[in-house]
């Protein structure tokens, strides 16, 4: 099953994210098999881009959003 979900990067302390989408059992931050987007919590107010053409196609093929993402989401729209 493939879930879209977040992926971190960035420095310690301060953490930035990638939307990805993977399988729902690999590790987080290993290979993935799209990136979507990204979000940096750092910056005011929170700094969300999705490419919005990516995820209605993943979506479409059935990734699921994990939690988090699915939140991030609906601040989105």
């Amino acid at each position: 099953m493939l879930k879209i979900k977040l992926s971190r990067t960035g420095k310690k302390n301060y953490a930035s994210y990638k939307i990805i989408v993977k399988e729902r059992r690999s590790k987080r931050d290993g290979q993935y098999l799209d990136q979507i987007g990204t979000y940096n919590p750092n910056t005011r107010p929170h700094t969300l881009k999705i490419d919005s053409k990516k995820l209605n196609q993943w979506l479409s093929h059935g990734a699921q959003p994990t939690p988090t993402v699915s939140r991030l989401m609906k601040t989105h729209a």
